[in-house]
């Protein structure tokens, strides 16, 4: 009776990836809370794992997922939200203790902690792709509209995350495997993740490289 039941879960991760993803910049004018060195974005940050595991596994549900799907699902989501968890962490103790200890702030940061949170992200793509390919596509072009939204964000979020080749590469395994399941719910892969190809080959060429949106001083 779930079978069809797994549109508006779509929508929801994907306006949660939207949102939440980049909520450091989104919501970086809320400032701190109170008196302590903690900052609204971070505990916002923490609905992050909630919202898109959240919504992922209500689409898997709406679907009628199999077994082994629920088990990729639960690796995926596990990966997720460690890297996220490990993202927001070390991120609030490097805001809140500047220069202390840097290289370590960074390694869990910006290195461990993206690469285990993007890789997790990708898995539950992965996931999604796999158990909706043959599902029949009812959204139209505002399923399209968001679906450019999706792939905007993930550009923004692998260069300003510093993983441009990483999802450089996902970019590509999921545009392939869109225009291959085009016919159901790939062809928003396709959209999605062809922006996204499109974004990186255009900054890339333009900048000579990939830079961080906020070295450029953009935000």
């Amino acid at each position: 009776r779930h079978a069809r039941r797994f549109g508006g879960w779509l929508v929801v991760f994907a306006l949660g990836y939207a949102v939440f993803h980049p909520a450091g910049t989104i919501f970086a004018g809320f400032g701190d809370v109170g008196d302590s060195d903690t900052r609204w974005a971070d505990w916002i940050d923490l609905l992050t794992p909630y919202v898109v595991t959240g919504a992922a596994a209500g689409a898997l549900r709406g679907a009628g997922a199999t077994r082994g799907t629920w088990t990729a699902f639960w690796f995926a989501a596990t990966t997720y939200t460690l890297g996220k968890g490990l993202h927001v962490a070390a991120n609030s103790v490097g805001n809140a203790l500047p220069g202390e200890d840097p290289d370590v702030v960074h390694l869990w940061d910006e290195t461990v902690g993206h690469y285990v949170w993007f890789g997790g992200f990708a898995m539950l793509v992965a996931v999604l792709a796999v158990a909706l390919a043959d599902r029949r596509p009812r959204g139209g072009i505002g399923a399209h509209l968001l679906a450019l939204v999706v792939g905007f964000t993930y550009f923004t979020n692998s260069v300003e995350g510093q993983t441009a080749w990483f999802g450089i590469a996902t970019a590509a395994v999921f545009f392939l495997w869109g225009l291959v399941t085009r016919d159901g719910m790939g062809r928003y892969l396709a959209t999605a993740f062809g922006l996204s190809l499109v974004l990186f080959a255009a900054f890339g060429t333009w900048q000579g490289g990939f830079p961080e949106f906020s070295e450029l001083g953009w935000i």
